[in-house]
């Protein structure tokens, strides 16, 4: 069987689930499958697109059921460790403020900042990905946090995984529908799925952790903001390893 998909059981492996919850997930369909030869056959892909449409609605607890089932599914005798959040954003790929009053001078500015790191060589590419993404369902949260990326990770154009973020003075729509306003920009440029989805879950802590978004709002130096990103996911990694 390829590589890039899932027997059920490998499935059940994979999420770190029983299979009965498994097994009623595919039976609702939330689950993408189909039958070869007779055998429920998953897409490593697909899922990995239901787990970003999960991230997307979930609280703190099924956050932590999401990034332990990612973690755990690093192939055996894999390398693959995800650093902090705030060590991978590079140097000065921080924008505070960003200097942008529209949706779509909003993604050029990120891009752009993505640019200036040295780590992105194509920024027609992601520029067109990255709207693409919105376009198919826009990245903004209720929070007022939007965390651009583009629907698959682009190796290609990348000299390796890495966050720029920016923060607006004031904020703007931005899709969603929440009708509400987005004014704090994270973007996710990433080399590999499963990577993407692991960013995506620690951010999604991060934000919903008590109180960070209100500090974030309130910091303007880079220095300043990385030191709160730090802390905040040390206590989220001390959680982790005390559940």
């Amino acid at each position: 069987m390829p590589h890039s998909n899932l027997t059920f059981v490998q499935l059940t492996r994979y999420l770190h689930l029983p299979e009965g919850q498994v097994r009623k997930l595919v039976d609702r369909g939330a689950i993408p499958s189909r039958r070869v030869n007779g055998e429920l056959i998953f897409s490593r892909e697909e899922v990995h697109r239901w787990l970003e449409c999960r991230i997307g609605v979930s609280d703190e607890s099924e956050l932590g059921w999401v990034e332990k089932a990612l973690d755990g599914s690093v192939p055996v005798g894999g390398n693959e460790e995800l650093v902090t959040i705030a060590e991978l954003i590079p140097a000065g790929a921080i924008a505070v403020p960003l200097l942008a009053k529209t949706r779509d001078s909003v993604i050029r500015s990120m891009v752009q900042l993505a640019v200036n790191t040295g780590l992105l060589w194509d920024s027609d590419a992601m520029l067109e990905a990255v709207k693409e993404r919105e376009e198919l369902h826009s990245t903004a949260l209720e929070s007022g946090v939007a965390l651009l990326h583009s629907r698959r990770p682009l190796p290609g154009i990348l000299g390796d995984t890495f966050i720029v973020l920016g923060k607006l003075v004031k904020g703007i729509p931005f899709g969603g529908g929440f009708n509400n306003l987005t004014d704090i920009f994270f973007l996710i440029c990433s080399m590999e799925d499963r990577v993407h989805l692991r960013i995506l879950t620690r951010l999604s802590r991060l934000l919903t952790f008590p109180d960070f978004l209100v500090k974030l709002r309130n910091l303007e130096n880079e220095n300043a903001i990385r030191e709160l990103l730090r802390t905040t996911e040390l206590l989220i990694l001390s959680k982790m390893q005390g559940d």
